[in-house]
């Protein structure tokens, strides 16, 4: 799911991740606006809040719009830095650091809400930017722009287009990779759209308001574990095959 990189990975790795990370995503969008009434997971509304306040001449007020926008290309950033840092390392699955430090941002604001008040709400919206900014480029380089988690604008759009394209089988002859398309982008959507109504029920429902990030993190964490364990069964399980083949296979004489 994670290691896979390239043309190495299939329609199976992408929904898995997509399935994974979508779902993360929706917890933390709808957690982000239940505790803050902002959005977490993209930058669209918020560039053009800060266009607004910079048209009526509030630059000052439009400054926390920019800041949030600045945290999610930041993540973005850190997230590219370190896996371009790491790759030399070919032993090395260079997504899970991006996955641990996104992880620890969810952990800390969730344990930290439990202890105090948050010091400034926006600061977390910043962090939680951050850690969107994180998840958003490391599925991108990992599946080579074909999966994307963090907002649906684009994906209802590409989605509508390949449906459309469905009604033309004689101009559109690659049907397969087309259903392909299709069903990606309809587990990405129907897992966000999951992950919201969770975090809807854990937020309000259970009361657990910015705990709910820490499912979303333990999530996250999982699927590594889950991902490295998977791994190394293989890995092991091919070593046997082949020193089980080479033992039966006859002596010269």
């Amino acid at each position: 799911m994670f290691r896979h990189q390239g043309k190495n990975r299939t329609l199976k790795h992408n929904l898995q991740i997509a399935s994974v990370l979508s779902f993360v995503a929706g917890i933390v969008n709808v957690t982000g606006f239940l505790a803050f009434k902002q959005l977490t997971t993209n930058v669209t509304g918020h560039f053009a809040l800060f266009i607004n306040d910079v048209a009526n001449f509030n630059v000052w007020k439009g400054t926390i719009y920019f800041l949030y926008i600045f945290s999610f290309l930041l993540g973005s950033f850190v997230s590219s830095y370190l896996i371009e840092f790491f790759r030399k390392n070919k032993q090395l699955n260079i997504y899970v650091l991006p996955t641990l430090l996104e992880a620890l941002v969810l952990i800390s604001i969730g344990v930290l809400s439990n202890f105090s008040l948050l010091a400034s709400p926006n600061t977390t919206v910043c962090l939680l930017l951050f850690a969107m900014g994180m998840q958003n480029s490391f599925v991108t380089k990992i599946s080579n722009a074909v999966v994307r988690t963090t907002h649906l604008t684009g994906l209802f759009t590409d989605l509508g287009i390949d449906v459309s394209h469905l009604c033309f089988p004689k101009l559109y002859t690659q049907r397969k990779k087309l259903k392909a398309n299709i069903k990606l982008r309809f587990y990405i959507i129907s897992f966000f759209f999951s992950g919201g109504l969770v975090a809807g029920l854990f937020y309000s429902r259970f009361l657990l308001q910015l705990n709910t990030l820490l499912l979303a993190a333990l999530i996250l964490v999982l699927s590594l574990l889950y991902d490295d364990f998977r791994y190394r069964f293989i890995k092991t399980k091919r070593k046997y095959h082949q020193r089980k083949r080479s033992s039966s296979a006859p002596s010269p004489l």
